[in-house]
C-alpha cells in the first residue's frame, strides 16, 4: 500500500482516541531514568567515577547525545561534574 492510498485518521477521532498528545520515550530519557534509579538505590556509589566517553561507549551511545543525560544528573544534583576528568556521582 503507498502512501496515497492510506486512510488518514481525521484529527477529531484522534483527540478521543488520544486525548493528551503521546510523546514516545527517547533513549537518552531512558538512560536519564536508569542512572538515576542506580544513584538513588546505592549501585553507583557516592564518589564513583562516571566517564561520558565510556559511558557513551558501553551503552552504544554517541557523546552527544549522552551530555544532556549528564546535565540534567548534574542539574538535579546527583552527579558532580569535574571538567576533562569526568564526572561523579553526588
Amino acid at each position: 500500500m503507498n502512501r496515497s492510498n492510506r486512510i488518514r485518521m481525521p484529527d477529531e477521532v484522534l483527540k478521543e482516541i488520544f486525548p493528551k498528545k503521546l510523546r514516545r520515550l527517547q533513549y537518552s530519557d531512558r538512560v536519564y531514568a536508569k542512572l538515576k534509579n542506580l544513584i538513588l538505590s546505592g549501585k553507583l556509589k557516592k564518589g564513583q567515577k562516571l566517564i561520558q566517553n565510556k559511558l557513551a561507549r558501553d551503552l552504544n551511545m554517541d557523546i552527544p547525545s549522552i551530555r544532556p543525560v549528564f546535565q540534567q544528573l548534574k542539574k538535579d544534583r546527583l552527579i558532580i561534574s569535574r571538567g576533562r576528568r569526568g564526572s561523579i556521582v553526588a
